[in-house]
């Protein structure tokens, strides 16, 4: 019987990560998860994700800090790694504003530590998780041709940073990189300051949801199954690529309120306040290259995912409802 591959996922307890370890699984892969468990939200929601995947077969996790290089080596040394697939970052563009030398640890340090030991050990492909946030100004849709050369938040500026960082080791050492701009990721078991966990949190408790701005800014909602897909599939050797994975389809935040509210059966007041300089007014992405490349296309509407997670978020009540949450 041949070896099953084995992939390297950092971030494995987190919200993409998760799903992302269990496609893998799922396609015949053997994956050794990593997470440091930081506090950016309640971590007991990692704990929850992290518990279900070790009851899966061919998941081995160990909590470990890509920040920190000696921590790396020894389970590098220990698993002949064919493919690493770095999703654990420092997330949230209003979040950075607040400590920006965190970002830079982990999301540009962070990735030269993954990189180099890649380079160390031979690992042949990398795939990096960035960020949609970068096309902030640019023409819609947005294609991965524009130049993205002025992030306005120190999120986006670190995950800039680190796709020019992929490219050199690229270049230099013939590491297959593909990067992966995600455009808003929503679903079952996401993060807590994510603005749809915020709503349906806000409903379940009978009190007004906080929108930021007047609610018709738009975003291009993607599922996280439909993302954890596109991820497994960018395993493929491509060189170098950067590559959109969005549903293509942008929702006005107002309409996403709305499939919450009928999914709920419920109806809900909202508080506007002032609208964060450092987000983007809309997003939509152009994914011909996930489509070309990759073989991927989003399968599941806004409607089907919202009654996804809507009803993940309900039959968890029991213990979400306590979770720390932050705007």
């Amino acid at each position: 019987m041949a070896k099953k591959p084995v992939v390297l996922v950092p971030g494995a307890a987190g919200f993409i990560g998760y799903h992302t370890v269990l496609e893998l699984l799922r396609q015949g892969c053997s994956v050794v998860g990593l997470d440091n468990f930081n506090d950016y939200y309640d971590v007991r929601l990692k704990r929850y994700r992290l518990a279900l995947l070790k009851k899966e077969k061919d998941f081995i996790f160990y909590k470990a800090d890509i920040e920190k290089a000696q921590a790396l080596e020894p389970i590098f040394k220990k698993h002949q790694t064919a493919a690493v697939i770095n999703l654990a970052a420092r997330a949230g563009v209003r979040k950075s504003l607040e400590n920006p030398k965190v970002y830079c640890t982990t999301n540009i340090l962070g990735v030269l530590n993954l990189l180099e030991i890649c380079r160390t050990y031979k690992v042949k492909k990398f795939i990096l998780a960035s960020t949609s946030s970068l096309y902030a100004g640019g023409k819609m849709p947005f294609s991965e041709a524009l130049p993205v050369n002025t992030p306005i938040s120190p999120y986006a500026a670190t995950k800039k940073s680190a796709e020019m960082m992929a490219y050199t080791y690229h270049y230099l050492y013939g590491i297959d990189v593909t990067v992966l701009r995600y455009f808003t990721v929503y679903g079952p078991m996401g993060r807590p300051d994510m603005s749809y966990f915020r709503f349906i949190q806000a409903m379940q408790d009978g009190k007004p949801i906080d929108v930021f701005g007047d609610g018709a800014q738009s975003r291009d909602f993607t599922f996280v199954e439909d993302i954890a897909a596109g991820t497994v599939a960018a395993l493929k050797p491509v060189g170098y690529e950067v590559i959109n994975l969005g549903s293509d389809k942008p929702y006005r935040l107002n309409q996403m309120i709305a499939l919450i509210e009928k999914s709920m059966g419920k109806t809900t007041k909202s508080k506007h306040q002032a609208f964060p300089k450092v987000d983007m007014r809309d997003t939509w992405a152009n994914i011909d290259k996930a489509k070309d490349i990759l073989g991927w296309m989003p399968k599941t509407t806004l409607e089907q995912g919202i009654e996804q997670t809507v009803q993940w978020h309900v039959s968890q009540q029991h213990w979400l409802k306590d979770l720390k949450r932050s705007k």
